[in-house]
């Protein structure tokens, strides 16, 4: 494919956005719509580059690096519990987890609540006073393009059905399990003794080719909804 440079004029921000592991959506206006516009090329330079540009049909782009087997950075570990927590959470109270995290709103003054009910896990996640919650958590979600905030207010962006498709894949296995009165063996990801906080880098790759003889890889999700599973299973067995 010819590729003219000239005609991507917001190359330069999409690309710092995705590099750092933001997930453009409709939100940001400008850049998701030269994105869409001229999607292919995007694709095929990033790709020339070493990166795979995934657009998901919900609406939003983020990058997945070619690199090694699946690992999972504290960010997002952190990330993907507070979305299950908070999915348990909206459905001890009677409300709709869906129609809060697809475009719904969190106020600042629920997560004090939230942080009490689920100590024990979000000590595991090195979370404990809502200072780190806001911090860990609510802070990063908006630097990577999940949720926006405003005045003490939290919306839900469509990036948030990444975390989402992870709970329904760890419920998935939990009622497998259950059924089979077993635990399932599933992989183990690695985590990324990763400090410098602001990347979210889920990655993947064709295992075919990296892989040694007789290993075994995980998916994005398989990692993070096997690391959730973990975290899970651990706070029923302490209770």
């Amino acid at each position: 494919m010819n590729i003219d440079l000239s005609e991507l004029s917001q190359l330069a921000p999409i690309f710092r956005e995705l590099f750092k592991g933001y997930h453009v959506s409709r939100r940001d206006a400008e850049l998701y719509s030269q994105l869409s516009n001229l999607q292919d090329q995007y694709r095929a330079l990033f790709k020339a580059l070493g990166f795979e540009l995934v657009c998901d049909s919900r609406g939003f782009y983020y990058f997945v690096p070619e690199q090694m087997g699946a690992q999972v950075n504290k960010t997002a570990q952190r990330l993907a519990l507070f979305t299950f927590i908070l999915v348990e959470h909206l459905a001890d109270q009677g409300r709709d987890p869906l129609a809060v995290l697809d475009g719904g709103s969190l106020g600042r003054d629920e997560l004090p609540p939230l942080l009490e009910k689920y100590r024990d896990l979000f000590l595991q996640a090195e979370v404990q006073t809502q200072e780190e919650l806001e911090e860990k958590v609510m802070r990063r979600m908006t630097q990577l393009g999940f949720a926006g905030e405003e005045n003490g207010i939290y919306r839900f962006l469509p990036p948030m059905h990444r975390f989402l498709d992870v709970c329904l894949s760890v419920q998935q296995d939990r009622d497998l399990a259950a059924s089979l009165h077993s635990v399932l063996p599933l992989p183990t990801p690695v985590l990324l003794d990763d400090d410098s906080g602001d990347e979210i880098m889920l990655i993947e790759t064709d295992a075919a080719e990296t892989a040694a003889p007789g290993a075994v890889y995980e998916s994005e999700e398989q990692a993070l909804a096997r690391a959730m599973a973990e975290e899970r299973a651990l706070q029923e067995v302490e209770a």
